[in-house]
């Protein structure tokens, strides 16, 4: 009797499914196919899950592979991170792959006692430009920006504790400094074109107020944010789900509605004027000041470097990210068209700075997908000074990629502003894998440095990788980006000073070469 009633009702359920199906018109697949149609979709929607843990080999998903997503999670949980029985890449024919050249005899090689893993900057930020609070970052491995919104509180929490465990900078995003990023980390304040945290009641730029925020939490640089790979030339979008209360009295905007900067800046309108604009915020707050940008035209760049050559004026380091796209939300067009890619955006900034003899002045900062040891390896190569990482450093606290960031329902609670979604990261384990993950990747850029036969990932030069072509022919990595000798290399200058902080009991000439305590 139970048996027919679940039956009974079952079918009076598809008969009902069936009917609306009939009736309505939103979808001619249903109209055609009652509720045979709803598979379809049922399909699509399970669709990434099904292709992320089925379908797809090792190498294939983008924007990050399972083996490379393995790789962060084992190191975040210092689990075994090596992988067995040779690689899953047809190394013969995979075109644009990096291929590192080791050395086998080297002057100069990190302890292999060395566990410190903690790889300070070869330039001291802001120090070319006598800025009163320069420093040396003390590690090449910092977080990038992703801003309280975009991500959760407890995952900025998160994040910040890893930060400060690993002696990294910890980036706040355009969003402002939120009581969650005040856990221990030193900061690098971003400053976006609407100005969050230092914005007047029109919403434009005020120094009284960046004065005190600077003032109520750890800051050691400002960065002025141009634009972001995501969504480069764009402006920050920050969907009405995830404008909260807290987050909009944090900002200054309106709760619950979509929260759109502009795509431009007010504070200044031409190269000439963001310069006095930094010199300006240098001044006023003794920190160094920076500019992030993906690479578009290159009118903007070659203008900065005119202006930076006589010395009066400039920028004190620079945060290239690639047009590849990033933790933002954005249109599609953006993500995949507009914008250069990492490696071909940052050569042609260097370059643009190297023809005029100022990237010894200038600390470079890279910024796409170099949380993996062989990107990193090439960004250093490349002339990047330090490399900052953000969707990896994401996976290190839960992150799955489910790439559902900018619908406010992350299921691991790391991009989301749900509290149920939020309540299930726990921000005290997740700091710790965090901290492991930075960490390990320092670990992996000392050994691979050694590899190659020096002291430091600053040090590895275009010379050391080669660029896979397919049918077994490869480039350097200088002939692909079209850079000239000594190019992507520190001045003899830097060279020697980093050899002394890596080596301080040993003795260097002045080409950086040891010549006592080998």
């Amino acid at each position: 009797m139970k048996l027919s009633h679940a039956v009974g009702g079952a079918a009076a359920a598809l008969g009902a499914v069936a009917v609306r199906d009939l009736v309505q018109k939103k979808h001619a697949l249903q109209r055609n196919f009652p509720v045979l149609g709803h598979a379809r979709y049922l399909l699509e929607r399970v669709g990434p899950e099904l292709r992320q843990y089925i379908v797809t080999g090792n190498d294939e998903e983008r924007p990050f592979s399972r083996d490379q997503r393995t790789w962060i999670y084992a190191s975040s949980k210092e689990q075994n991170s090596y992988f067995g029985f040779g690689t899953d890449l047809d190394v013969e024919h995979t075109q644009g792959h990096a291929y590192i050249k080791q050395r086998t005899f080297a002057d100069t090689l990190p302890s292999d006692q060395d566990h410190n893993w903690t790889l300070p900057s070869a330039k001291i930020l802001g120090g070319p430009r006598g800025r009163r609070k320069a420093f040396r970052p003390a590690s090449v491995v910092n977080v990038s920006a992703m801003s309280f919104g975009s991500l959760s509180s407890n995952a900025i929490t998160a994040i910040n504790k890893g930060a400060a465990a690993a002696g990294c900078l910890h980036n706040t995003g355009e969003g402002a400094i939120s009581p969650y990023h005040r856990n221990g980390a030193d900061l690098v304040v971003q400053i976006g074109t609407a100005y969050f945290g230092c914005r007047d009641e029109h919403g434009n730029f005020s120094l009284p107020r960046l004065k005190e925020m600077i003032a109520s939490a750890p800051v050691s640089a400002l960065e002025i944010k141009l634009s972001q790979g995501a969504k480069p030339g764009l402006g920050g979008l920050l969907p009405a789900p995830k404008v909260t209360r807290e987050i909009a009295e944090i900002r200054g905007i309106p709760e619950g509605k979509d929260c759109s900067s502009p795509s431009r800046h007010t504070a200044f309108h031409d190269v000439d004027s963001m310069l006095d604009f930094v010199e300006m915020l240098a001044e006023e707050t003794g920190l160094p000041v920076g500019i992030k940008s993906a690479v578009g035209a290159m009118d903007f760049w070659e203008e900065l470097a005119r202006l930076m050559s006589p010395g009066a004026r400039g920028v004190d380091f620079i945060t290239l990210d690639g047009g590849e796209g990033g933790t933002g939300a954005a249109p599609l067009i953006f993500a995949d068209s507009v914008s250069l890619p990492y490696r071909m955006g940052f050569s042609r900034v260097y370059g643009t700075f190297a023809e005029l003899g100022l990237t010894d002045q200038v600390t470079f900062i890279g910024s796409a997908k170099l949380g993996l040891p062989d990107n990193a390896v090439v960004a250093f190569a490349l002339g990047a000074d330090m490399i900052n990482v953000a969707r990896e450093v994401m996976m290190s606290i839960g992150c799955i990629q489910a790439q559902k960031c900018h619908t406010d329902h992350c299921p691991t609670g790391v991009a989301t502003q749900n509290p149920w979604l939020v309540h299930g990261l726990d921000p005290v384990s997740k700091a710790d894998r965090c901290a492991v993950y930075l960490r390990t990747l320092r670990k992996e850029l000392t050994r691979v440095s050694a590899a190659v036969g020096v002291a430091h990932p600053a040090l590895i030069t275009c010379g050391d990788v080669d660029i896979f072509r397919g049918d077994y022919d490869a480039r350097s990595l200088a002939s692909v980006y079209g850079y000239k000798d000594g190019w992507g290399e520190l001045g003899p200058d830097l060279q020697a000073e980093i050899l002394r902080l890596m080596h301080p009991s040993d003795h260097f000439d002045e080409r950086g070469e040891q010549t006592e305590g080998r």
